[in-house]
């Protein structure tokens, strides 16, 4: 008489347990998170069809594209230039100025409208009034809110020669002067909007920190004796120091990127000398002068540079901190 087969037990049936297992804990983590998901999800699809899907546009960098033809024809057509475009914009002779001016911006942005929102953070932090504390966080954050255009047009109202500028430096005789046509003085008035735009936002990182520190530390540091000077400097700082680090090292890679509509609202030929930067030469002729293959070689260049230098101020802020973004 035949003996009916008995299942197998052992390796394979515990493997086949193991996978089933994993595979409920996966289901029960994402019915778990499905709200979260539901917020991630979105901004993804968003970032691929705007920021990466274009990415197949970097191929007429190397082309002398026209518009109307493909980016990559099959037949054989694709007219392909290789490296002239970018060989070209370094023998150009706006190549150092446009250059030169850029990184000029990005170090007064480096010098002055970076430290700003941590001053204003640490200070703030100091405030022990708490209406008036969040009544000072709230004016400063509406400034970034206000469109560029509308910021533009109030920085030029304010500094033409009929404007209050001048109209209050006139009553310690000083003669009216058009500020925007000034090679000398732009970097300055770019900086000075720039920071008052963006110093309010941009402590909102920095205040958040704060609030992530231990307040027994601070207790700890009073007992001791530290004044809040001390305190600020043994305790706030170092407890910002990973933020600051890792906003320096975005900074650094971008330091040939400037605030390009800012820039295209407040300039002028009067200026060029100290305003036309990498930005707004690629306006000029990619948009404007019909170059399309080598405004894309441009970017796509110094795109590369500012790649380079994040990834060497990361493993500079990584050795030096213990802080980096990866």
């Amino acid at each position: 008489m035949k003996k009916e087969a008995v299942p197998a037990s052992g390796p394979v049936a515990t493997n086949d347990i193991a996978l089933e297992l994993a595979r409920g804990r996966k289901r029960r983590i994402l019915m778990e998170n499905l709200e979260l998901w539901s917020f991630v999800i979105p901004a993804g699809i968003f970032i691929i069809i705007f920021n990466y899907i274009p990415l197949y546009g970097i191929l007429i960098a190397f082309q002398d594209y026209f518009p109307g033809k493909p980016f990559l024809a099959f037949d054989g057509s694709t007219a392909w230039c290789g490296l002239k475009h970018i060989i070209k914009f370094t023998e150009s002779i706006y190549f150092g100025r446009i250059v030169g001016n850029t990184i000029r911006l990005s170090l007064l942005h480096l010098c002055i409208s970076f430290w700003v929102p941590i001053i204003f953070a640490l200070i703030l932090n100091e405030i022990k009034a708490l209406t008036f504390k969040k009544f000072i966080q709230t004016c400063s954050y509406l400034p970034y809110f206000i469109s560029t255009v509308v910021v533009a047009a109030m920085f030029i109202t304010f500094l033409e020669p009929t404007g209050i500028l001048n109209r209050f430096l006139s009553l310690f005789g000083v003669k009216p002067k058009a500020w925007l046509d000034s090679s000398t003085s732009y970097p300055w008035i770019y900086t000075l909007i720039q920071t008052w735009k963006s110093f309010g936002f941009s402590s909102v990182l920095y205040f958040s920190t704060l609030s992530a520190i231990d307040p027994t530390l601070y207790e700890s540091a009073r007992i001791d004796g530290a004044n809040r000077w001390g305190q600020m400097w043994h305790i706030t700082l170092p407890g910002l120091k990973s933020i600051i680090m890792i906003q320096f090292i975005l900074a650094i890679g971008g330091i040939l990127n400037s605030n390009t509509d800012l820039t295209l609202l407040i300039y002028s030929p009067a200026t060029y000398e100290t305003s036309d930067v990498i930005g707004t030469y690629v306006y000029r002729e990619g948009i404007e002068g019909g170059k399309y293959s080598y405004s894309t070689a441009v970017s796509l260049f110094l795109s590369v540079i500012g790649f380079t230098l994040t990834f060497f101020a990361n493993k500079l802020s990584n050795w030096l901190t213990g802080f980096g973004l990866w």
